[in-house]
């Protein structure tokens, strides 16, 4: 039986150009060639499966390749790339920092540095994980990393650098590797796909890319995960089963028992979930995509060809923008908070009760507004003629400031509070026949009822 190399290792990036989503560091360290000035330590960082290690290699390579292109690329033909590649090499020593983390690991390894490269140009350390080392093993390691022998290079790859030391820091030229863009992982699965002459449909594959989070190693052992299906062409069904995703199709039936008001279906959605053995979490963060999708079709904002645009305008006739940008701030507040719980599926049912339950909500906006209407009403019902309207200006300019409204007698001496001098206030108005001063004092107390309620909702939503 023949020994299977699994996709992340027969498709590994052997040269610069096949390095995906750094371009601005691949330029950098091949600029650093071209010019003659390869410093003596260089620090990657970034998160998983976006090439530290790989260009560690790579850089390594075409140090020491000994039939370089003119594009600086490692030939991947000479004797020394083909011991690095295999990692055999005795001049490119690559060591575990989470197994060679001490303080004696660190002295055997300056102790080597003084011997000369055995065939190549320059004898190079590349140290995975290197925030792994204690602090004994950093302070041993200072000295050397400060004054290396010439044909010495040290190349570290981290995903903590806040855990080196700075001492450390100063001492290395540090490059920040970001995420693979998810349209680059896409092309470079289908490259993958390609070449084993399998089919897959669009939403699939960005379904993987996505759920790798923007790590090509993740996404490539996902597709490695795929391919064993044997089915072609592998769909969306065919990954969401595999990798136990919840369908997309349930998020628009959430939709409807929105606009039904049908808590029950929170319960029955979740359940169902639950017991198909589905990721909660990530259903979270599918939640959170589509109302993204919903408010972007509300704002009018292009969606990516793979989504269903017909489904999410639809979802528009449902949703407001106002309640679109409630529900996304409700779930970003427990996107971060979920990971701590235990119990995800009874919070789980409790945030969709309460998006349900959102449609009956008010804004503020709608709130002024309604007593904008209000005020507005009030003051038709009974018009003022222009020669009394005049003098009432004259009589009631003292109610022009809210606060100035005169309460009865039994309350002159009283300490109120803001609601209770209203309702006061409105119980006197009321008891008034209609007249031209008691309309001015409905005018000044809606006024006055739409500044408190915007102070009450906003210390409301503060806290």
């Amino acid at each position: 039986m023949a020994h299977y190399q699994s996709i992340t290792r027969v498709f590994r990036p052997q040269t610069f150009q096949e390095v995906c989503g750094q371009k601005a560091i691949v330029s950098t360290l091949k600029n650093a060639i071209a010019l003659n000035r390869v410093s003596h330590a260089y620090l990657f960082c970034g998160p998983r499966g976006v090439g530290k290690t790989t260009l560690a290699r790579i850089f390594a390579k075409s140090l020491n390749c000994q039939q370089p292109t003119e594009e600086f690329e490692p030939c991947n033909l000479c004797s020394s790339c083909r011991e690095i590649t295999a990692g055999q090499s005795l001049d490119v020593l690559e060591i575990d920092g989470a197994s060679n983390r001490g303080i004696d690991d660190i002295r055997s390894l300056n102790e080597t540095i003084l011997y000369t490269p055995s065939s190549s140009r320059y004898k190079i350390y590349i140290i995975d994980e290197v925030h792994m080392l204690t602090k004994e093993a950093f302070n041993a390691l200072l000295k050397t990393l400060e004054e290396p022998p010439a044909r010495v290079k040290f190349f570290f790859a981290t995903t903590e650098p806040h855990k080196i030391l700075p001492t450390i820091l100063s001492r290395c030229q540090r490059f920040d590797l970001h995420r693979i863009p998810l349209g680059t992982i896409c092309d470079q699965l289908k490259l993958i796909l390609k070449s084993s002459n399998t089919l897959i449909d669009d939403q699939a594959l960005y379904t993987l890319a996505k759920c790798a989070d923007g790590s090509l190693r993740d996404a490539e052992s996902l597709l490695d995960q795929v391919l064993c299906i044997q089915e072609s062409p592998i769909t969306f069904s065919h990954v969401a089963n595999l990798l136990g995703l919840p369908s997309k199709e349930l998020l628009f039936t959430l939709d409807q028992a929105f606009a039904n008001q049908d808590l029950t279906f929170a319960f029955t959605l979740i359940n169902s979930l639950y017991e198909e053995g589905k990721d909660l979490y990530y259903f979270l963060e599918l939640l959170t995509e589509h109302y993204t999708f919903i408010l972007k079709c509300l704002l009018g904002l292009p969606l990516d060809t793979h989504i269903d645009k017909a489904s999410y305008q639809a979802a528009t006739k449902i949703y407001s923008k106002d309640q679109c940008l409630y529900i996304l701030e409700y779930l970003m507040e427990w996107i971060d908070k979920l990971h701590k719980i235990s119990c995800k599926k009874v919070h789980l049912e409790l945030i969709l009760v309460h998006i349900i339950l959102s449609k009956q909500r008010i804004g503020l906006d709608t709130l002024i507004t309604s007593l904008q209407h209000l005020k507005q009403d009030v003051i038709s019902l009974a018009p003022i003629p222009a020669p009394a309207r005049i003098a009432q200006d004259v009589e009631v300019s003292s109610y022009i400031n809210p606060t100035e409204i005169p309460l009865p007698t039994a309350y002159t001496n009283t300490v109120l509070e803001p609601e209770e001098e209203i309702e006061i206030i409105s119980s006197q108005v009321l008891a008034e026949p209609s007249s031209s001063a008691s309309l001015q004092k409905t005018e000044t107390l809606l006024r006055f009822a739409a500044v408190e309620l915007n102070g009450i909702l906003k210390k409301g939503s503060s806290s």
